[in-house]
């Protein structure tokens, strides 16, 4: 058995969508009987996106799985010639068998097209929708701009096809105009019933004149279909591009009026583990918010997620259920701090430590990662990141020494009169020793010798021994600065 990829294009002028219906011929239909035709064995095409009666693509891609010997680049060419004339198959090529085209994160582009002369061209008919008022481009452009981003569509979907989460993000979204003809071109992660079709209706009422471009902020705020504008018709839309994406987005952030949240997945391939901070979000979105991310975040990989609602009203309950998932309390962030003592005489024995240099990142990279690796809270760092620290004049590295090797790091912040000790960790080979002990006392000397008055450092509550070793120091618990819950495991199957 064997997972077939194809790239589709097709007129959807004479079909009733690409999704099976009973009422009428579709994409889907044909593809699978012609399919089961040619390889001699039933077959079921898995599409990408299920368009409209009457929406043409120009790329929509589909699976399915077959046990015929004929090599998946040639089926194409094979099908093709059995396909009727408005429905061709651009290219065809084998995947992995649990590639599914409605499971990877990828972006969407399609494209409204309107003719906009006083008289409809015949030529053009089946293909873009005739207005015969002339619209004004350039304040649609201005409409278009206030729907990129990350929004609650709800006023751009038909009520009864309208999905549980109405969230979505358009990337772009262009108006173009080239003699009579105006293209509204949109880009995004996924879209729901209707939405680019009712998108093109209202930005035609603005072109009219009969909304002002800054209205579409206030039909986004109401969250109601009846705010928008027409469902413009299916023959003008074409998808144009589906473009799925090869790496993993390390930060997704998502932000407008009613909340601003940061994913961090830098973890998600090494350690199945994600971060999300939520900075503020309206209460009544909140439950919905945490939902989605969550589940973004397990569909990308992660088996945890950790939360931390930074809001001053914290609005997540451990033990209530968020679509798919529950959070427990995991830890709480400390900041914890002391008092520098005035500087002793230097001890004659003492674990020297080495200033990294700038041809050093790297290694300082897979130093703190490493050690790093299972500490709880850690985020892996790039050497990106540690080059921007190091460009600071007032952050300082250094590698920790022991009989010549590098047993851990350390990394400084200089505040005013205050030393914020940001990372100190020691390989395992070389813990037990007192090490961290002795590079802390030194720390502290040096700090008084310059004039320090105060050490800081942020530690988990969950790392007992780091926090022992700090009150043993004579550090003081100050503040919880983050409180963080987690959720574990994966959706159950059929829930993805």
């Amino acid at each position: 058995m064997k997972r077939v990829k194809m790239v589709l294009a097709y007129d959807g002028t004479n079909y009733c969508g690409w999704q099976l219906q009973t009422n009428g011929i579709t994409v889907e239909e044909v593809l699978n009987k012609t399919l089961s035709r040619l390889l001699e064995e039933p077959v079921a095409v898995i599409g990408a996106s299920r368009t409209d009666s009457g929406v043409h693509a120009e790329c929509n891609v589909a699976v399915f799985d077959t046990e015929s010997r004929m090599p998946a680049d040639k089926i194409c060419f094979a099908l093709n010639e059995r396909l009727p004339e408005d429905i061709r198959v651009l290219s065809s090529e084998e995947v992995a068998s649990d590639w599914h085209p409605r499971k990877q994160n990828s972006v969407k582009t399609y494209e409204y097209r309107i003719l906009n002369r006083k008289v409809n061209l015949p030529t053009r008919r089946l293909y873009c929708h005739f207005c015969y008022f002339p619209l004004n481009v350039e304040k649609m452009r201005q409409a278009a701009s206030f729907l990129t981003g990350e929004h609650d569509f709800r006023s751009f979907c038909t009520a009864r096809g309208q999905a549980e989460d109405t969230v979505r993000t358009i990337y772009r979204i262009d108006v173009a105009e080239e003699r009579d003809m105006i293209a509204i071109q949109v880009s995004g992660s996924g879209f729901l019933y209707n939405m680019v079709r009712i998108i093109a209706g209202t930005l035609i009422k603005v072109g009219m004149g009969v909304y002002p471009p800054e209205h579409v902020k206030e039909i986004l705020r109401a969250r109601n279909r009846q705010a928008a504008g027409p469902t413009a018709p299916a023959k003008g839309l074409t998808l144009m591009k589906l473009e799925y994406k090869t790496e993993l987005e390390k930060k997704i952030i998502g932000k407008n009026e009613d909340w601003e949240y940061c994913l961090i997945q830098t973890e998600i391939p090494a350690k199945q583990k994600a971060y999300l901070f939520i900075n503020r979000c309206r209460p009544e979105d909140f439950d919905r918010l945490l939902a989605r991310v969550t589940h973004q975040a397990v569909r990308n990989g992660a088996c945890q997620v950790y939360v931390c609602d930074r809001e001053e009203e914290k609005k997540l309950v451990p033990g209530k259920a968020y679509g798919y998932y529950t959070f427990r309390h995991g830890h709480d962030m400390l900041e914890m701090s002391k008092k520098v003592l005035p500087a002793e005489e230097e001890e004659e024995e003492k674990e020297p430590w080495e200033e990294v240099k700038p041809w050093q990142v790297s290694d300082l990279c897979a130093l703190y990662n490493e050690i790093f690796y299972n500490v709880p809270n850690s985020a892996s760092v790039t050497e990106d990141e540690i080059r921007q620290w190091m460009a600071n004049s007032s952050w300082h590295m250094f590698f920790i020494m022991s009989q010549g090797q590098r047993a851990g790091f350390l990394m400084l912040v200089e505040k005013g009169k205050t030393v914020d000790i940001d990372s100190l960790g020691i390989r395992k080979g070389f813990r037990g020793r007192g090490l961290a002990k002795k590079v802390l006392r030194r720390v502290e000397m040096t700090a008084s010798k310059k004039g320090i008055q105060t050490l800081a450092l942020g530690v988990s509550s969950i790392n007992r021994d780091a926090v022992y070793l700090y009150e043993q120091l004579g550090f003081s618990v100050k503040s919880v600065t983050s409180r963080w819950y987690v959720t574990e495991g994966k959706p159950r199957e059929g829930e993805k």
